[in-house]
């Protein structure tokens, strides 16, 4: 988390810059290769076209929701995987009084509720200062 935040604070304590930064991109390319693979032999059972649906604008949505820190990350992925396996589970469901609601509407509630719950999370949380910069040692 330092690196992105105060990586001149990194350098000085001796650690460097871009091994973290280059370990963090190997680490992460790794997991979304191990998600991809489960996601296409898995839950698919073979690659089709579209196969996320969207799943990785929920995943920032989930980073921005915790403030790029990854235990309330991991916990956010946890909610907006609920309220999928929930739209998933009540297709096809009647509601006395109203009737039977439709499957698209259950298939985007995750969705529709990322972006409610993004509606006040979002002017809130700040990106690391330093995200998306080159760190450039000065000599």
């Amino acid at each position: 988390r330092a690196v992105g935040e105060n990586p001149a604070a990194v350098d000085t304590a001796g650690v460097s810059v871009t091994r973290l930064r280059y370990g963090a991109v190997i680490l992460t390319g790794l997991l979304c290769g191990v998600a991809g693979a489960y996601l296409s032999t898995g839950q698919s059972g073979g690659f089709i076209r579209d196969m996320t649906a969207g799943k990785g604008f929920i995943a920032l949505a989930a980073l921005i929701f915790a403030k790029w820190r990854p235990w309330p990350a991991l916990g956010a992925c946890l909610l907006f995987g609920l309220l999928e396996a929930v739209g998933i589970r009540y297709q096809n469901i009647s509601i006395p009084g109203i009737g039977a609601i439709p499957v698209q509407f259950m298939q985007a509630l995750p969705y529709i509720l990322t972006v409610v719950i993004l509606a006040g999370f979002v002017g809130r949380a700040t990106p690391p200062k330093a995200g998306g910069r080159p760190y450039v040692k000065e000599r």
